[in-house]
């Protein structure tokens, strides 16, 4: 079999075999509708609520805290719409970032067009959002804050803890809403110490099956849903639950290694990048120094993305122009950033899991030269 070298780990992670595993499990052993009031039916359920735990358990969070849904859009979806329409009588204003994943920028336009007033924070160049930026966009007419944990396409850390002081600090009645897709798995979040009341979360990228995310949300708040059905998750996103999936997400959970010992581990191989990216006068390194180690993004020359991405592929090294969900539309991440169009243009996120080892990165560096100096000339 053909070797790979596999550097899209932001995209989408390989499935571990312990989520495979129980993926199989309950497609062919425990079939049953969790809601059916027989053996089958019961054994699905606490299949289901064992699923809950051991996501809980990688939170910090109580069980009942935590609601499954089909991804990371559709639990973003829910909380940013569901925090709008319930506390809409509290006040209008709504306070984000202009480098979130789309799944929360295009609710708030929506929102926006509904009368709220939706305040975009800039990040600097290096795609950080300050503290001082958070205080002052946060006001007594404030009832939702929603920010990623670490953005997807630079791997800048924000600061979560900021946006909870703000809201304390101007006595609004705002919730805090997390997308921490990115930061799952791979920084401690433990939302319910941080003052976060609503934390988005996904399966696939922390080496678990597509098509399932969840939604923390703190005890005691409350948001309206987006759907109506059966009355599954408390009503607030209801539908029979996607079992295989859903077990395969516990399982990749249960799965993760120690945050901060793995983080340290990819650290090295990011400092490694880096290093030998900066002996190539035509690559610029965008993301900041202080970034989660698991996300590099680069700017190779003057090689648009998609034609470096082609040749990198077919010497079987992959990695992306960005956030996958853009589908090679120009990244409003770097514009935001300031960067030239031609940097922009040429960027390439290289994104690492817990099997990455340095022969990825001699693999990625080893074509990137041979790109350069081919297509450069071409």
């Amino acid at each position: 079999m053909q070797q790979i070298y596999y550097l899209d780990n932001s995209s989408t992670t390989k499935p571990c075999e312990e989520a495979v595993n129980a993926v199989v499990d309950a497609m062919t052993e425990r079939f049953g509708n969790p809601s059916s009031l027989h053996a089958l039916g019961f054994e699905a359920e606490r299949a289901l609520t064992n699923a809950r735990e051991q996501i809980a358990a990688e939170l910090s969070a109580k069980p009942e805290e935590i609601t499954f849904t089909s991804g990371g859009t559709e639990s973003n979806n829910l909380a940013v719409f569901g925090a709008a329409h319930a506390r809409h009588k509290r006040g209008h204003r709504i306070v984000t970032t202009a480098i979130e994943h789309p799944s929360v920028l295009l609710p708030m336009r929506q929102l926006e067009n509904e009368g709220f007033e939706v305040i975009y924070l800039q990040p600097d160049k290096t795609g950080h959002i300050t503290p001082e930026q958070l205080f002052e966009a946060v006001n007594s007419d404030t009832i939702l804050v929603s920010l990623m944990a670490v953005n997807n396409e630079v791997g800048s850390i924000l600061p979560i803890d900021d946006a909870r002081a703000a809201i304390d600090s101007a006595k609004a009645p705002a919730l805090l809403h997390v997308d921490a897709v990115q930061a799952f798995g791979k920084l401690n979040l433990r939302p319910g110490r941080r003052g976060i009341d609503l934390m988005t979360v996904s399966s696939h990228k922390i080496h678990g099956p597509k098509g399932v995310g969840a939604l923390f949300m703190r005890k005691g708040v409350h948001i309206l849903p987006r759907t109506f059905g059966g009355g599954q998750e408390k009503d607030i996103r209801p539908g029979t639950e996607g079992m295989p999936a859903i077990c395969g997400f516990g399982a990749a959970c249960a799965a993760l290694p120690d945050a901060d010992k793995e983080r340290k581990k990819i650290a090295e191989l990011n400092t490694y990048l880096r290093t030998e990216l900066a002996k190539m006068p035509e690559v610029a390194i965008n993301s900041a120094e202080d970034a989660l180690p698991y996300v590099l993004n680069i700017s190779a020359g003057q090689v648009k993305a998609q034609t470096m991405l082609n040749f990198l592929s077919e010497h079987h090294v992959y990695v992306s122009s960005g956030s996958a969900c853009a589908k090679g539309a120009k990244s409003y991440v770097l514009t935001s950033l300031g960067l030239s169009p031609m940097r922009i243009n040429s960027a390439l996120r290289i994104s690492f899991s817990r099997y990455n080892t340095k022969e990825d990165c001699d693999a990625f560096l080893s074509v990137l030269k041979e790109g350069l100096a081919t297509l450069q000339k071409a």
